[in-house]
This record gives C-alpha cells, sequence and structure tokens, in this order.
C-alpha cells in the first residue's frame, strides 16, 4: 500500500489492520493506498485501485457524502461494495480521519465481512438423548438413568418404561446375566470392560452378537456413581470371522486319511452345530471302488450313505445307516443337484421339497417330526465331475439358510470335494497296487513235511501306500524247505513290481540248490542290474521320472527235517527269532551282511540245531516299528509276546503277534512267517553206502523194494526200482566214491543218489542206434520231479514221487 500510516497507538485505530482490506482515501475521494486484503476482498489489483475515484468501489445505491463514502455512523457501518466482476459484496466499513505526510486530510478505511451471529449450541443432554448408537447409563443400583434414541430403537421401549429399571426387567434372560456382572465389576474396579454376547435383544429381533462396553462414569471427586453400557452390532463381522474358522477347519480336519467314508465323516463333524444341525453325505456307489463315476442312464440315482451327523444324539433324524444305499426319485433336489452340478436352497414349503415329501412318506414324517425349516443341498465336485451331493438342514436354529449359508456351503463342499476325490484315487491305486502285490505272493504255500507255516501279510494304511515287503516257504530237495522274508524299501507300484521280481528270482535260485550265501550274492548282483537298468531308463527317457536308488533286505532260511539243522544268511535284515521247547525265546545270532543294492560285500551263514517242535519267527520292520515305539523296544516286546504265545499253533501265534505289536493304522506293510519245526525219523528215512561196483546194482534195487514194501507203498515201487537202477549205474559209471543211496518218505517219495564227483549229469536226446543216453530221460519220465544239487563233497541227484495211497 502507498503513502499509507496507520494511525499506531491512537484510541480507535485497530492494532492490526493488515488482517483486513484496507484502503486510504484523500479529500478529493481518490484512492491513495489499496492493501492486499483489499484486493482480496473486491479483486481489484493496486494498480487498477490507486487513483481511481472511491465510488467506483461503492454500489450505485449505497448513498455517500462529499468525497464519495457513505456518512459512517458510529463504529462501522454495513456498506454494499461492488467488486470487480460486477457482484456486490456487503462488508463492515469504519472510516478514521488521518493526515498524509503533506498535511493533508484523508481517511484510513478498514473494511470487514459482517460479523455472523454465534451458533445454536446442543447440550450434552441433548446431544445422548439423540445418538443413534445404542448407550444406556445406569446407577450404583444397576438402575436405568438415560437411554439414547439407539437404545430405544434396539430395545423397542421408551426411555421412560426402561428408566429406574434393571437390565433384567429389559433384556431377554439368556444376555442379563453376563451383562449385570460386567456392570458389577465396573462400579467396583472403576476399569472398563469389553466382551461379546450373542442372542435377541427383544423377543421379535432377529439373533445377533453383539460387542458390550461398560465403562465407568467418574464423579470430579474421582468416585464411580454410573456405568455407561454401549452395545455395538458386530453380528457380520462376527459371522465373516465364524466362515473363515470353519473354512480354514475344513481344510485342516478334512481330509486327514485316504479313505472316502472317513473323509465325508470329517466334512460332516466340523460342518454340524456351526452351520447346520443336521448333514447327510451321499457319494456314488463307484467312488468305493475308487472307480471314476459316470451319469446315471435312470430316472432314479441310488446314493450310498458315507457319512451323518446331528446335533442330537445319534443323529435320529437319519432314514438309512452307514454304507446303505439310499434311492433318490429323479425330481428331488439331490438328483437335480447331481445332474446339474449347482446347489440349491429350499424351505419345507418350496414345490420341490412337497413334491419329494409327498412321495416318501417316511422322510415327510422326519420333518414335521423335528420340525425341520430349512434345508441347502450341495454338489461335491471335484475335477469337473459330480462324486455326490451333501445336505445341510436346520431344524434346532430359527434362522433359515442365507445366501451368505449356501456360498459358504458351496466353498465347503468343493474344498471337501477335493479330498474324497484324492481318497477315491488313493482307493483305485491302492487296490491295483495291492492285486498286483497279492498275485505276486503266494496264495497258497506249498506241501512239505520240513514245517508247519503261519503267515501273514499285512498292507500299510497310509499315503505312501504299499510297500514292497514279501514272505515265501519254498519246498527244496531231501524234504528241507526254505524260509524267506524280503523288504523293498519304498512304497507304491514300483516297490510292489521289484518285490514281484526279487521273489521270483529268490525261487528261481532256489531250485538251482544254492547255498544260502552264494543266493544272497546271486540276488545282490540282480537288484544293482536293476537299479542299472532303471537308471538307463531315465537318461532315454528324461520325462519319466524313474528313481535308482533300488534298495531291499533280505533273510533266506533253510531248514532240514532229517538233520535238525538251520542255515541261514542275511542281506541287512532282522535276525529270525527262535523259541526252542523249554527254553525262553532268543535271536539267532546271523551275521548282517550289507542290503541288496550295495554290492561288492560278501554274505556270511550261520548254522544251527532245532529240537522237534521250535518256533521259527521270520518277519519285516513294519512288525517291530512303528510312531509308538523304536526298534529295540519292538524286538523285545516281540521276544515277550513269544515267551507267552510260543506253544500256540502257527496261525493262532500269528494272529496274536499282529493284534499286541501292530497300531490300529499301521504306518508300514508287515510280512510275517512262523514255522513249527517237525523232524523225519529215522524210520522214515533209508540209507545205503555204495561201493562203485556195477554189480552192487542189482543188490541196491532189491533193497529198495524191501523198503518200498516194509512202508506199504507198492504203487511207486516198479517206478522207484527203475529210477535207483538208472541214478546208481550212472553214479558207479561216471562218479566217484564216496557213493551214497537214500529213500525219504513224506508227503512223497524222494530217492537221492549222492558222489563224489562234482559234474553235473544233462538230460539229452539219444539218437535211434545209441547204446547210452536214456537214462535221464527215463528218470524224468517215471518221477513227478528230478533235479541236482551241489555241495562241498559233490553232487546229489533227486527224483521224486508222488503218493496216492494214504500212510500207514
Amino acid at each position: 500500500m502507498r503513502d499509507v500510516t496507520p494511525l499506531g497507538g491512537r484510541p480507535g485505530v485497530p492494532p492490526d489492520p493488515a488482517d483486513s482490506a484496507t484502503a486510504v482515501v484523500d479529500d478529493r475521494g481518490i484512492v491513495t493506498g489499496w492493501s492486499a486484503g483489499a484486493e482480496h476482498l473486491l479483486g481489484y489489483p493496486c494498480h487498477e485501485a490507486v487513483g481511481s475515484p472511491v465510488t467506483r468501489l461503492i454500489a450505485p445505491d449505497a448513498g455517500g457524502g462529499g468525497n464519495g463514502l457513505p456518512t459512517l455512523n458510529g463504529p462501522g457501518t454495513t456498506v454494499l461494495l461492488r467488486h470487480r466482476d460486477g457482484r456486490h459484496v456487503a462488508a463492515r466499513v469504519r472510516a478514521y480521519p488521518s493526515v498524509d505526510h503533506e498535511g493533508r486530510t484523508q481517511r484510513f478505511i478498514v473494511a470487514t465481512p459482517p460479523e455472523q451471529p454465534p451458533p445454536d449450541l446442543v447440550t450434552a443432554d441433548e446431544a445422548f438423548a439423540q445418538c443413534r448408537l445404542p448407550v444406556m447409563v445406569y446407577d450404583s443400583a444397576l438402575r436405568a438413568v438415560w437411554a439414547t434414541a439407539g437404545a430405544v430403537r434396539v430395545l423397542g421401549l421408551s426411555e421412560e418404561r426402561m428408566r429406574g429399571r434393571r437390565v433384567t426387567d429389559i433384556l431377554p434372560p439368556h444376555l442379563c446375566e453376563r451383562i449385570e456382572d460386567g456392570m458389577g465389576r465396573v462400579l467396583a474396579t472403576g476399569e472398563s470392560e469389553r466382551f461379546h454376547v450373542r442372542g435377541r435383544a427383544r423377543r421379535d429381533a432377529p439373533e445377533k452378537v453383539w460387542s458390550v462396553t461398560v465403562s465407568p462414569l467418574v464423579t470430579p471427586a474421582g468416585q464411580v456413581r454410573h456405568v455407561e453400557v454401549s452395545a455395538l452390532d458386530v453380528t457380520e463381522q462376527h459371522l465373516a470371522r465364524e466362515r473363515l474358522a470353519l473354512l480354514n477347519d475344513i481344510s485342516a480336519q478334512v481330509g486327514s486319511t485316504l479313505d472316502v467314508m472317513r473323509t465325508a465323516q470329517e466334512m460332516a463333524d466340523v460342518i454340524v452345530g456351526r452351520l447346520a444341525d443336521f448333514v447327510t453325505v451321499d457319494l456314488l456307489d463307484s467312488l468305493y471302488r475308487g472307480v471314476e463315476p459316470k451319469p446315471s442312464t435312470t430316472g432314479s440315482v441310488l446314493l450310498r450313505r458315507a457319512a451323518q451327523q446331528s446335533v442330537l444324539p445319534g443323529a435320529p433324524e437319519a432314514l438309512i445307516e452307514l454304507g446303505d444305499v439310499d434311492d433318490y426319485p429323479e425330481f428331488a433336489p439331490p438328483v437335480r443337484c447331481l445332474a446339474t452340478g449347482r446347489s440349491s436352497r429350499h424351505g419345507t414349503h418350496d414345490e420341490a421339497i412337497r413334491n419329494w415329501q409327498r412321495a416318501d412318506p417316511e422322510r415327510a414324517g422326519i420333518v414335521r417330526r423335528f420340525g425341520i425349516h430349512s434345508i441347502m443341498v450341495i454338489p461335491l465336485r471335484a475335477r469337473g465331475i459330480t462324486l455326490g451331493v451333501a445336505v445341510l438342514v436346520r431344524h434346532q436354529r430359527e434362522d433359515p439358510f442365507t445366501r451368505d449359508d449356501l456360498l459358504l456351503a458351496e466353498e465347503i463342499g468343493a474344498r471337501a470335494a477335493v479330498s474324497v476325490d484324492n481318497a477315491r484315487r488313493y482307493t483305485l491305486e491302492r487296490g491295483t497296487a495291492l492285486a498286483l502285490q497279492r498275485s505276486l505272493l503266494p496264495s497258497r504255500l506249498s506241501a512239505q513235511d520240513a514245517v508247519e507255516v503261519g503267515h501273514r501279510y499285512l498292507p500299510a494304511r497310509t499315503r505312501a501306500g504299499l510297500g514292497g515287503d514279501w514272505f515265501d516257504v519254498i519246498p527244496l530237495s531231501g524234504a528241507r524247505v526254505a524260509l524267506v522274508v524280503g523288504d523293498v524299501v519304498g512304497h507304491g507300484l514300483r516297490a510292489s513290481a521289484t518285490m514281484g521280481r526279487l521273489r521270483t528270482a529268490v525261487r528261481t535260485l532256489a531250485d538251482v540248490e544254492l547255498p544260502a550265501d552264494e543266493l544272497l550274492t546271486h540276488l545282490d548282483d540282480l537288484v544293482t542290474h536293476l537299479a542299472a537298468e532303471e537308471d538307463s531308463t531315465a537318461d532315454h527317457e528324461p520325462d519319466l521320472e524313474v528313481p535308482t536308488d533300488l534298495v531291499a533286505t533280505c533273510l533266506y532260511v533253510v531248514y532240514d527235517p532229517i538233520s535238525r539243522r538251520c542255515t541261514a544268511a542275511s542281506a541287512g535284515h532282522l535276525p529270525p527269532a527262535v523259541v526252542r521247547p523249554g527254553s525262553p525265546p532268543e535271536f539267532v545270532d546271523v551275521p548282517p551282511g550289507p542290503p541288496l543294492g550295495v554290492g561288492g560285500l560278501p554274505f556270511e551263514t550261520a548254522e544251527w540245531e532245532l529240537p522237534p517242535g521250535s518256533l521259527l519267527t521270520l518277519y519285516t520292520d513294519g512288525l517291530v516299528q512303528d510312531a509308538g515305539h523304536d526298534l529295540g523296544n519292538g524286538l523285545q516286546e516281540l521276544l515277550r509276546c513269544l515267551g507267552h504265545c510260543g506253544s500256540r499253533p502257527p496261525e493262532t501265534l500269528c494272529d496274536e503277534l499282529v493284534r499286541t505289536l501292530l497300531p490300529a493304522r499301521s504306518q508300514d506293510d508287515v510280512a510275517l512267517l512262523v514255522a513249527r519245526t517237525r523232524v523225519l525219523d529215522a524210520d522214515r528215512v533209508a540209507t545205503w553206502d555204495l561201493s562203485s561196483d556195477p554189480a552192487l546194482v542189482a543188490d541196491a534195487r532189491a533193497q529198495v523194494l524191501a523198503r518200498l514194501d516194509a512202508w506199504h507203498l507198492p504203487d511207486v515201487a516198479f517206478a522207484a526200482e527203475l529210477v535207483v537202477s538208472e541214478l546208481v549205474t550212472n553214479a558207479i559209471r561216471y562218479g566217484q566214491p564216496p557213493i551214497r543211496l537214500r529213500l525219504i518218505r513224506g508227503a512223497a517219495l524222494i530217492c537221492e543218489v549222492s558222489d563224489g564227483s562234482g559234474t553235473a549229469p544233462h538230460l539229452r536226446r539219444a539218437r535211434t542206434y545209441d547204446e547210452g543216453g536214456r537214462g535221464l530221460l527215463l528218470v524224468a519220465q517215471l518221477a513227478q520231479r528230478w533235479g541236482t544239487r551241489h555241495h562241498a563233497g559233490g553232487k546229489t541227484i533227486w527224483a521224486e514221487f508222488e503218493l496216492t495211497e494214504p500212510d500207514s
């Protein structure tokens, strides 16, 4: 502002005019000073306002004195000023006389907007009374003093009716106790409390969840004489948390096993009491066999009850038992749900439900008896396939299912369906692996005289699948028997297939009559070759994941009922347990060789003698090692059980061992073989030492015929005589001393001729004019089985004849 000198300190001059619109007008009515406040008020910049008549700034109808200014009476006058844009601006104008630096008179003008009337303030009582939140104040006797409009609206009572009444006189009984207890504590402690209550604020209101806050009201003296109770409706937030918690529990608790029915039952258990009062889960019957379901070609649909649960004990609403089949008519909501894959929500008065009840009077009776009023039908769909339906019912909760409930149930059904489908696929794969494994295990054991046998194979009941455990009982020549148990490391079809190859290899090697340690050496080579083949497959087919860590354990035991001796070799397997009559059970110290597949290390044998009636127990680690106990404790428990039950028959003993040692859900496969030894007495074995004189062949035949006559075996005498003649002749002609002839009478008649030569005979086709070469061909034709076994002293050629007459 140019040449403006405020009259600071003089009476009547404002202390700080810079905050107002100020101007200076000389005695001719010309503006000589202009402030930024004036520019802001009227819009004229300083260079336009200074030098212009003041009348330019005043509205025409404002009136004015000689210098163009309106007559200013008193401390100020309200004047209409003209804005630069043409509009009028009302302002409170004050004029103060002044002089410039040359002594000429002028006026200092201050313009301010007119003062606004003070606001009409609302009192605290009025604000409290009009508050839309439910808030009430209670005195120290817990009687109502004030209530907001929100409390009047929620409780359905006027403030006058609530004043002087306790909470028990205002709220339903189920809400009173907790709120009054909280009020009493706040009055006593002076500390605020916050808690949630669920219920109806009045009889005709829906059930809601309220967040209740009880706060102390303190007097200036610091005393708590009143409490304030406020309630906030948090029903939506609470329901959202409940839905999230329910979905979380579905994810965490459903699908804990790979059993179709158990998975369905877990779903029903989680839902009941939280979303529905009664739940049924029905699945298509093919799921129980692991087969992918196909659409029904008939109108009605048969569904098998997989699960049901109720808030009432025993699920009295159910029409059928678990595992039974329910026949649903074509128009029933579950059938439409299966056909369309879409969920639906019904009241009992819906046309679809009424038609269903008319077609099924028994179901209609259940609806009436329990007061069922709201129903949801949810499809269980996974990978685009509908596996079954879940029916959710309410009869205890008065609120019907809502659209949000239907969306929640659909999400639950989708998650549960994935677990059900996983269980179905596992059932199919496990059934395939189990069928393969059982086809590779012995369906029945071959007849033999050496031992009485009991056996068990128990597949694992876990997600890992079947393992590679196996057992076998292999009859050997000379009335001996081989007892075998093995375990392929790993689970699944690969382990089962590898087990089958190893079992076949053991049988083949056993037929060659290899000693136990040599048999395991050949078996170790086979496992190494199998691993190399799989490694080669992985190199040539990189998209095919083929694990190459083939490892297996095996225990091979041979028992001779004539000598009563056992020979055993182990490839990293647990030792056999032996119970001799009258002695405590113990483990045999068989040198633990390396597992099969390690390669390069030798195997050793152990030999021991067993009295008649001894018990041999062979097993895999699944029997003695589990999550519930370690290997050491399991082995000691096995000995303890054998000590108590060792005298029982092998089959009974197998049951006792499984019941005692195994948990309800075994984590690993179990193969168990229990054998009680027998002895072939001297009267069932005849042995002759022969010299290398061909003239003794006739004498040998005569002794054999005499012994067969004593054994009352005339039917095999002719064949046995010819075979003995051929074998003794070959031993004398081509073998080396010592020569021994042995007859063994058991389930079959066995003829054995041993000599000191290691050269094995060969069956060949003799030409027409050949003088020899027909002896072994004759043996092969007359005997049921025949073969050669080698031993340290040479070889033994044996032939076996079937006995058709009962042994007398």
